[in-house]
Parts: C-alpha cells; sequence; structure tokens
C-alpha cells in the first residue's frame, strides 16, 4: 500500500501495534514541546522567591507563555496549510527549549517577559505543522491520532515533575538543564523530516470539502472544555489542602493523578470514537464529565478522594484526541489551521476565564471553584448536539506522473 493510498483510506478499527511505530515519532516530538508548557508554571514560583517578582508580574510571565503560544496559532496554521515548511515544527521545539531554558539565566523582568513569550512562540510554531503531519500519518485512524496528542499530555505533565526538583535544589538557573533535549529533538525531527516523503500533504490538504459551521461549534466546545481542564488544574490542589485538611503533598499527589488520568483518558477516546464514532465519543465525554466532578466533589475524605481525581481526569480527556482530528475533518482543506485553532488557540481559551473562577474561589474557597467548574459540562452536552460526524467523500483517481507533473510545472 502506498503513502498516498494510507493517507486516505477509511478509518483504521482498534489499536494495533502499527499505529504506534507510525506515530512514535511525533508523539515523542508533541511530548517535548509541551514539556515546555508545564515548566513555565513550575518556574513561576521560584521566580517569585528568587528575583523578587511581586504577583502581578509572577502572572505576567504566565500570561506571556499563554500569549505567545495561543495568538500565533491560527496564522501559523494558514502558513502550514499553503507551504510544508518542514523547518517549522524543528525550530518551533528548539525555540520552546531555548526561551524557557535562558529564562532563569537572566536577571531583568522585561528579558524574562521576553524569552518566555518566545518559549511560548515556539511552541505555537510546533502545533499546526505538526498536527498536519501528525494526521498524514495517522492514516485516518482515531486511535493513532490519540497517541499523538497523549504525548502532549504526557510532556505537559512530565514537565513540573522533572522541573520542580532541579529547581528546588540548584534554583531558578537550572532552567537552562533543559534547553538541550529541545534542540536535540528539533535537530531529529528535522532529520525525520528529510527522510519521510512528503508529496502526499497537498493531497491531504486539498482533498474534502469545509464546514466552518461545525468546525466554529467543535472549537465552541473546546473552549467550554478547556474553561474546566484549566479551572481543575488551577484549584484541585487548593482543595485537596483547604477543604479536605490534606497537606501540601497530598494536594501534589492529586494533581498527579487528574493528569495522569488524562493521559489514559486521552488514549481512550481515539480508541472509542474508531469504535462509536467521534462525535459519540465527544458527547459520551462530555455528559460523563458531570457525574464524575460531582462525584468527586461529594467526598469528603482526603484519601478516598484521590481515586475520584484519577477518574476526573481520565473521563474529561476521552475527547481530547477525537476533536483534534474532528475538527481536521471539519476543515480539510486546512488541517494545520485546524490544529492549531483546537490544540493552541482553542484549549488556551480557559485561562481567559481564570480571574472571574478566581474571584469565586476568593469568597467561597476552591470548593465553590470546583462547584462552578462542576455545571459547565452541561454548556459542553448543549454545544456539542451541534457536532456531526464527517462525510467522507470518495478518493479521487490517483494522478499519473505526467499529470503530475503538468500540475506542478
Amino acid at each position: 500500500m502506498t503513502s498516498t493510498q494510507e493517507t486516505t483510506r477509511p478509518r483504521d478499527i482498534g489499536g494495533s501495534p502499527g499505529h504506534w511505530r507510525r506515530m512514535r515519532m511525533w508523539a515523542t516530538a508533541h511530548a517535548v514541546d509541551d514539556f515546555y508548557q508545564g515548566l513555565v508554571p513550575a518556574a513561576v514560583p521560584y521566580f517569585v522567591l528568587e528575583r523578587h517578582f511581586g504577583y502581578v508580574e509572577a502572572s505576567g510571565l504566565a500570561l506571556a507563555a499563554t500569549l505567545g503560544g495561543a495568538l500565533p496559532q491560527v496564522p501559523i496554521g494558514l502558513l502550514a496549510d499553503r507551504h510544508r515548511l518542514r523547518w517549522m515544527s524543528p525550530l518551533g521545539i528548539s525555540l520552546a527549549g531555548i526561551g524557557a531554558g535562558l529564562s532563569g539565566l537572566v536577571p531583568a523582568y522585561p528579558l524574562v517577559f521576553a524569552l518566555l513569550l518566545t518559549a511560548g512562540v515556539g511552541i505555537a510554531m510546533f502545533h499546526p505543522p505538526a498536527g498536519r503531519d501528525a494526521r498524514r500519518a495517522a492514516g485516518g485512524s482515531a486511535t493513532a491520532m490519540s497517541y499523538f496528542a497523549a504525548g502532549g499530555s504526557v510532556g505537559f505533565f512530565v514537565g513540573p515533575a522533572l522541573a520542580t526538583p532541579a529547581l528546588d535544589t540548584l534554583g531558578i538557573g537550572a532552567t537552562a538543564l533543559f534547553i538541550p533535549p529541545a534542540v536535540l529533538m528539533g535537530l531529529v525531527l528535522l532529520r525525520h523530516h528529510d527522510r519521510t516523503p512528503g508529496a502526499t500533504a497537498e493531497k491531504v490538504r486539498r482533498h474534502g470539502t469545509d464546514q466552518p459551521g461545525r468546525f466554529a461549534a467543535l472549537t465552541s466546545v473546546e473552549i467550554v472544555r478547556s474553561t474546566i481542564s484549566t479551572g481543575v488544574n488551577t484549584f484541585i490542589s487548593l482543595y485537596w489542602i483547604r477543604h479536605l485538611g490534606a497537606g501540601s503533598g497530598l494536594g501534589g499527589t492529586a494533581l498527579t493523578l487528574e493528569l495522569g488520568g488524562g493521559v489514559l483518558g486521552t488514549l481512550l477516546g481515539g480508541r472509542l470514537a474508531d469504535r462509536i464514532g467521534m462525535v459519540r465519543t465527544v458527547q459520551l465525554g462530555n455528559a460523563a464529565m458531570l457525574p464524575a466532578l460531582w462525584l468527586m466533589l461529594a467526598c469528603d475524605d482526603k484519601y478516598a478522594a484521590l481515586p475520584l481525581a484519577l477518574l476526573v481526569g481520565l473521563i474529561s480527556n476521552i475527547p481530547f484526541a477525537v476533536l483534534i482530528k474532528l475538527g481536521q475533518d471539519y476543515l480539510p482543506s486546512r488541517p494545520g489551521t485546524a490544529a492549531g485553532v483546537t490544540l493552541g488557540l482553542a484549549m488556551s481559551a480557559g485561562g481567559l476565564f481564570m480571574p472571574l473562577l478566581g474571584v469565586v474561589a476568593g469568597h467561597y474557597g476552591p470548593r465553590g471553584a470546583l462547584t462552578v467548574l462542576a455545571t459547565v459540562p452541561v454548556i459542553a452536552i448543549l454545544l456539542s448536539t451541534a457536532l456531526r460526524e464527517p462525510v467522507h467523500e470518495p478518493e479521487p483517481p490517483r494522478a499519473t506522473p505526467s499529470t503530475t507533473h503538468d500540475r506542478h510545472r
């Protein structure tokens, strides 16, 4: 079977080892790229402690990384849909690591801000072209695409786990230790591009009819889910500490379990989508968030609630990879733009609602914020009723070498 046929064949069913072989490069690259998304929030407290930045300045650093990672996604996606730009995703990973790594070595706040903004831009440069090429490598399988998405979840999960001990031991300058993995992964990915034929990329981008209305509905679902995910990540540790009376270590364990459950949920969602359909998987995941969140809030035992934190992370991430693939199926002529929106812009938009949740938490504590979040899935459930399974058009006849030459002449 040729690579062109593999790109446009019907969805694969199941999770054969071939899925991982096709996706391991992209899953690993995604993990390295999103590692730096997890590194930034882990480093911000150390800027406060060692550089004596104020809380407003600290929030500005988080905002720099968020804005850098979110705003360029759409224009970069448009570029990736017009040009192959093989160098963009390797350069993006390298910039993410260099910007985040050097931020701990410079003393002045404007330089730190600029470097974290650069790291965010690097993260943004990776997602659209990588999402486009991962879609081609996935060959139409939601299971395979879930490996790519889960790679990002793993990176975000591992970032604080590795960075915190290093920063505790060596100080904020330890961010420089994390520059080499980004540069090395950038070189490996660049070499992978050079060895991989890219002739089929044009076919993936141009085949099919766009459905912008359904893509807009999907983006709305993504924004609601991003609000829930960002809010839970922000307040779950504080909920364990302030409401359940746990120590900071147990609060961190709750966050770790919730993030780890997210990795498992991402993989499970891909398997489900290949069996029951993408839209039904998204709707199932959105509906299941309601009982999962309320069940966790109903448990007042700090130890018995830990498995429920894992369950919340697992269920809330079931639609993650599926929404990425579904978005690209709704915009088949612009897979880079679709990946930029679903992986970057929509997923970051939830952070814009955190000040409102902060006001709620200020008055009613972390439990009040989580209670609000436990009602938000109703909005995602309603919005997801507008989604439909994409229509797969028949594959056009393969061009002969002569006609291909004429088309590109």
